[in-house]
């Protein structure tokens, strides 16, 4: 039997035993999780570096480098985030709502476990963990499946990670790791339906449309982050200026990092803006007019537009206003994050209830993105679909609903 059903049918039955850990039990084993990594930090790092000279020598850019590493800072990081799952309500046995009918029926929902969560994602070894945490918290076990790229520190992660629930009341099969990162291997896991009950794919458009392609599993689909950003002309310009450098440069290989800059042309500050932008190592792909009147804004294509650049590149248009950056990011946008920094409440108005996107936000960075930022703790994605979750999905994401029906004695006539 080969290692995708093996491990599968390990899960599968693993999950079995979770539905009755006590919120006290989950915690304890995150506790020992947190404490494993921070033993076995250096170790963890060793095997990491692997993973980076590996990708240097295959020619992974810049940004894919900068997703795959692993430092002292990104391991507390990993290590914070599991103690803010820990502090974060278990959601399980939660009473959604209960009702009585005529006939002396009580009914209620119940918030329950999805079951096996199969994670499909790249070069993020910080997905493994925020992954598994998550998904013992909400009750569920977890079928990793990471990239090539990070192999060395994913198999670290999931190694450290299963020891620590060796001590608890956790199986250790609660967590499994695909090692056999082949594409035909992947798209045998897709379509392991009798064994998993969800897929969430994590990375790239090409990876996120091939699992949707693929799966005969319900997928939760996250998506790629074309964010834009709009100054209307009644920005401040301290503010406008201090999100853009943010949304663009505080990490620029992220999804929810500004990619497009749309400035209303009668905004008074455009060129010093553009000027700071350049002066601060971003390289501007404007419309016509700008890469005609600024000899450091290069002309933009139509890729451009649609580009998640992750680097610091940025796609700048000037417009003549909010019909018409709606329009744009109709046409561009892919349902991840937009903002518009505006004085104007009607104009925030316009914005908010015509642009169809996961998260909007009025005088702020795209940057906040992100479950850690939202308060659930780590997130397992974002998602840019519109069923069953939207948005930074945490723990409640990972959930579904039973209804309990309480009779006594009742038949249907």
């Amino acid at each position: 039997m080969n290692e995708l059903v093996t491990k599968a049918r390990k899960v599968k039955a693993a999950s079995k035993q979770l539905t009755k850990r006590t919120t006290e039990e989950k915690n304890s084993a995150l506790l020992r999780i947190a404490e494993k990594i921070s033993a076995n930090k250096d170790w963890i790092i060793k095997e990491n570096q692997k993973d980076i000279v590996a990708g240097k020598e295959n020619g992974l850019s810049a940004s894919l480098l900068d997703r795959l590493q692993l430092s002292d800072k990104r391991i507390e990081a990993i290590i914070a985030g599991i103690h803010q799952v820990i502090s974060l309500t278990d959601p399980i046995g939660e009473i959604i709502d209960e009702w009585k009918r005529p006939n002396g029926l009580h009914l209620e929902t119940i918030r329950v476990p999805l079951g096996v969560v199969g994670m499909v994602y790249e070069a993020r070894p910080n997905v493994t963990v925020d992954a598994a945490c998550l998904c013992l918290k909400a009750g569920n076990a977890v079928f990793l499946r990471g990239s090539s790229s990070a192999l060395h520190s994913n198999k670290a992660l999931v190694q450290v990670m299963r020891s620590a629930l060796l001590v608890s009341a956790f199986p250790a099969d609660a967590i499994q790791l695909l090692e056999d990162t082949r594409r035909e291997t992947a798209a045998q896991m897709f379509q392991l339906h009798q064994y998993l009950d969800v897929l969430i794919p994590r990375g790239g458009a090409g990876l996120i449309q091939s699992v949707v392609q693929q799966a005969t599993i319900p997928v939760l689909e996250t998506g790629v982050g074309n964010c834009h950003i709009f100054i209307d002309k009644t920005a401040r310009k301290q503010m406008a200026t201090a999100i853009v450098i943010n949304a663009k440069l505080q990490r620029p290989s992220v999804c929810n990092a500004m990619e497009t800059l749309l400035i209303h042309e009668e905004w008074p500050y455009i060129d010093e803006l553009l000027e700071t932008l350049q002066k601060n190592g971003v390289e501007l792909r404007g419309d016509q007019t700008l890469a005609t009147s600024f000899s450091f804004i290069k002309e933009a294509t139509e890729l451009d537009w649609a580009c998640e650049f992750l680097e610091p590149i940025l796609a700048v248009k000037v417009v003549g206003g909010i019909k018409e950056v709606i329009h744009h990011i109709d046409q561009y946008g892919t349902k991840h994050s937009e903002a518009i920094i505006s004085e104007d409440i009607e104009q925030v108005r316009s914005f908010f209830q015509a642009v169809d996107a996961a998260v909007l936000y009025h005088n702020a960075s795209t940057r906040f993105t992100d479950g850690e930022q939202f308060g659930f703790g780590a997130e397992i994605g974002i998602s840019t679909q519109k069923l069953h979750a939207r948005g930074p999905m945490g723990l409640k994401a990972l959930t579904t609903i039973k209804t309990f029906v309480h009779g006594n004695g009742q038949i249907r006539h």
